[in-house]
């Protein structure tokens, strides 16, 4: 049996991370004593991924609506909403067609 040292997800500490708690689900929590922070070591929700939120930004630039997006990602809707919400998605659009804009006054 391999023993893995758990890392602190915020801070970086491997020796003050004890096991703590776990979830409603029964999934083990960490608790870091450097920081004082708690963590699940592996998240199952895709919502939590990077990756995933990096894409649906994307394909909100290019034109996919929320449905869409989340039936290719195989997410709930509710999340590609609330990541519009969260991102600005409409700030991130008007911003890439004025740089668009201002190229094409500028040739």
């Amino acid at each position: 049996m391999v023993l893995e040292a758990v890392v602190c997800k915020h801070c970086g500490q491997t020796k003050q991370v004890k096991r703590y708690e776990t979830t409603r689900t029964g999934i083990q929590r960490y608790r870091c004593y450097d920081c004082g922070r708690t963590f699940v070591w592996t998240y199952t929700h895709k919502a939590r991924d990077p990756l995933i939120k990096a894409q649906i930004t994307q394909m909100a630039l290019n034109g996919s609506g929320v449905r869409d997006t989340a039936r290719v990602l195989g997410v709930n809707r509710n999340t590609v909403s609330n990541q519009f919400k969260k991102k600005g998605v409409a700030h991130a659009v008007l911003g890439s067609f004025m740089s668009i804009l201002l190229v094409l006054i500028k040739a």
